[in-house]
């Protein structure tokens, strides 16, 4: 295997993790129409909208429910790395993202004591804000081209949406499976941590690198983030759950977002907070360090918890209170994983070197 690969093996698949590999290119000029037959193309998007956009909501709400992972799930991650942090990790953590532009905005309003820590909170949610920012470009959910990888900061205006997932296929079947398209989450966390660790990069570069390291480590958490599975009745794939339908039309409520709400629906940061609290401290496993052993994590809660209560179709289907109460418990403990390893990476990014010994 060549240097700097990185197997992940999942089910009937190998993800074989490098920065630079960019192994499916979606072909221009397709019509969405035909994007649709396509398994790797044309799905709806991940995310729901911001903390900013909650304007919007109510309208939203009438159509499909809130996908609170969005905000609410990613400010708990915050809030839990954020208690986690040390006093070196917090300064330096705080120091950058007041060079995001909309630093302001995200500590308006806040007691003098909290105002740090909702402001990294609210930083956590700036990733998918920019989905509604006039100037940002929709460059698709999947990588294409040259500049689907680069990482050039603020003056970066496209939406690299397809920065916030991993497709890691999967078939209980024996459907084919199509490779894994990059860049994705999996690899921006190792280009941005690199930055991180950097003593000589711009400190305008590592800001951009920081917000978007926030908001992917609790993206990789989510199981159906790191996931598609594929079966003959759906053997395009069903795009982390988006193919997946709760209730039938004009209900829209589809598999993905209903575990993007697990966690709960909330959208203020004292609520955040409140539920950071709460939550169990994390286990063992959060010392786990890759973000493809992430990956993989995601993908066996997947298979073994969202899943097996499905038939292998579009549905739809009916959730049980039990699986919902189930649902619930799995997106909190994922919350709390999510946040220490928050933590810990960012810890370990900005340790103050070690002073240098004196000589005689």
């Amino acid at each position: 295997m060549p240097a700097g690969n990185f197997p992940v093996k999942t089910g009937s698949c190998t993800l074989n993790k490098h920065p630079g590999t960019l192994p499916f290119q979606p072909h221009a000029g397709r019509s969405p129409a035909a994007r649709g037959a396509d398994p790797m193309r044309c799905r709806p998007s991940r995310r729901s909208v911001n903390w900013r956009a909650a304007g919007l909501l109510a309208i939203a709400s009438a159509m499909q429910p809130a996908l609170a992972w969005n905000d609410f799930g990613h400010m708990v991650v915050a809030a839990v790395a954020y208690r986690r942090l040390t006093p070196q990790a917090r300064a330096e953590s705080m120091r950058l993202l007041r060079l995001n532009p909309d630093y302001p905005q995200w500590a308006r309003g806040e007691p003098a004591g909290l105002r740090d820590e909702v402001a990294f909170m609210r930083a956590a949610t700036w990733p998918d804000a920019i989905k509604h920012f006039p100037g940002y470009i929709d460059d698709g959910e999947r990588p294409s081209g040259p500049d689907a990888g680069r990482n050039t900061g603020y003056a970066d205006h496209l939406q690299h949406r397809y920065w916030h997932f991993i497709d890691i296929p999967f078939s209980p079947d024996g459907t084919p499976l199509p490779p894994i398209p990059a860049p994705n989450a999996v690899t921006q966390i190792d280009v941005f941590r690199r930055v991180l660790h950097d003593p000589g990069a711009d400190s305008a570069l590592k800001s951009y690198d920081l917000v978007w390291l926030l908001h992917l480590v609790g993206d990789l958490h989510q199981p159906l983030h790191a996931v598609s599975r594929f079966t003959r009745e759906l053997p395009g794939g069903d795009a982390g759950g988006n193919r997946v339908r709760l209730c039938r039309p004009p209900c829209r409520e589809e598999l993905h977002a209903f575990w993007d709400a697990a966690a709960g629906s909330a959208r203020s940061p004292e609520a955040a907070l409140r539920l950071a609290r709460q939550l169990p401290a994390a286990p063992a496993a959060a010392a786990a360090a890759d973000p493809a052993d992430w990956a993989r994590e995601s993908v066996r809660v997947a298979e073994r918890q969202v899943y097996p209560a499905l038939g292998p179709g579009p549905g739809p289907y009916h959730l049980t209170p039990a699986y919902r109460a189930r649902a619930r418990l799995i997106a909190q403990q994922r919350l709390a994983l999510a946040g220490a390893r928050l933590a810990r990476l960012l810890n370990a990014a900005f340790r103050r070197p070690a002073a240098p010994r004196a000589t005689r």
